[in-house]
């Protein structure tokens, strides 16, 4: 196990192409840190920078606490799993493994014992005679991870591993990667563009885009309480909606705004007094939002697109001229039909604003972290049942 800790590191390419910008981060040791963004994010720069195979342009990179920035990849003690398995095709399993370790000209009884060791937890054992070729792309994986188990690394660093797996084997090989953390209790960081694959896997997340950190927390924390309107989109799945807006009264405890519609909404959200007047944007997560009777719903939208998912459905609404349909999350199967008119309304409570330049207003929040519902609203009944207007052939 290993503490990291990056003080403002950052990476240019020439004078004026700086990719990371810095960027502090601290690492505790034994935890599981997973870093998401966009594709040209940096995120893959930055791993190889931790890992020695990227020169650090400024600031300093330490592991437990030691300066490393001029140290190789063998000597910072890491382990790094690679996106192609980048395994020998003529060597087999047990030979793959070993590679490394006869380069650095380790006892042949100590290199026999990793491998097994590493084959042990990986459950390899049976597949170690065989051949790249001979393995499917799971098994595959499993051999690259067990060459970075075998150096006995301080610190793994895993760049995007899964991504060339099937949807079936990704969700198989984020419960090995997670189930190997918790018998190792190793320092991990793992970088993906998968949303998903960071809500499940990470204890901390880090938001990456365009070389800065935008938020730094757990899963939940970036779900529930987003940073800034990147991050309210980015994570979760299908992402967070967006509705324009303006502030007409600023408070400490509630705020009002002006929805595109012309309807006022009163939310629990503090937003400064020279914000009022302001542009700014609301959003709410699909799962949030609720159905209500056509006949006096304060919204109304004409369903554009139904995705059944068997245990839950989609539903994309027409949001006019206001650019991207908004979708509602039933937890249930509906009968709503493409064409359909619906009536919906927006609960106060689950809420957030964002201003111009993008940053969140602070939710008000209870001790247990959720959103405090404010004195004059009920408490909401998600996906109540509704009387839709009729479908449109």
């Amino acid at each position: 196990m290993a503490q990291l800790s990056l003080q403002k590191l950052n990476k240019r390419y020439g004078e004026t192409a700086v990719v990371i910008k810095a960027l502090d981060l601290e690492v505790r040791s034994g935890e599981f840190v997973v870093i998401v963004g966009p594709s040209g994010c940096g995120k893959s720069t930055l791993l190889r920078m931790i890992a020695g195979l990227e020169d650090i342009s400024g600031g300093g990179m330490y592991i437990d606490g030691r300066y490393v920035n001029d140290d190789t990849p063998s000597e910072r003690g890491i382990g790094m799993v690679f996106q192609s398995y980048a395994l020998y095709p003529h060597m087999s399993v047990y030979e793959n493994i070993a590679f490394g370790m006869k380069l650095a000209k380790l006892p042949a009884a100590e290199i026999e014992r990793r491998v097994m060791e590493s084959a042990r937890i990986l459950q390899l054992e049976p597949l170690l005679q065989r051949k790249p070729k001979d393995l499917s792309g799971g098994q595959r994986q499993r051999v690259a991870i067990g060459r970075a188990i075998a150096r006995e690394p301080k610190l793994f660093l895993f760049d995007e591993p899964l991504s060339n797996l099937d949807a079936a084997l990704r969700v198989q090989m984020r419960m090995e990667i997670a189930s190997l953390h918790r018998r190792l209790g190793s320092t991990i960081i793992y970088v993906t563009h998968d949303q998903v694959e960071a809500m499940t896997l990470a204890q901390r997340i880090v938001v990456l885009n365009r070389g800065n950190i935008e938020q730094v927390g757990s899963p939940l924390e970036l779900y529930d309480h987003p940073a800034n309107e990147f991050v309210a989109q980015f994570i979760g799945s299908p992402k967070m909606n967006l509705m324009p807006a303006t502030l007409l009264r600023a408070g400490e405890a509630e705020s009002v705004v002006r929805l595109w519609n012309g309807k006022e909404l009163a939310v629990p959200i503090a937003t400064p007094a020279a914000a009022e007047g302001q542009k700014v944007k609301l959003g709410i997560r699909p799962e949030h939002i609720e159905w209500a009777e056509v006949a006096d719903a304060p919204n109304l939208a004409d369903v554009l697109f139904v995705e059944h998912m068997g245990n839950e459905t989609y539903h994309y609404l027409d949001s006019g001229e206001l650019g991207e349909p908004w979708v509602v999350r039933d937890a249930s199967r509906s009968d709503i039909v493409v064409g359909e008119t619906v009536g919906y309304r927006i609960p106060p409570e689950h809420c957030h604003l964002f201003d111009e330049s993008g940053k969140a207003f602070a939710r008000r929040v209870q001790g247990n972290g959720e959103a405090r519902i404010g004195a004059n609203q009920a408490e909401p009944v998600l996906f109540s049942s509704r009387v839709r207007a009729n479908p449109i052939h």
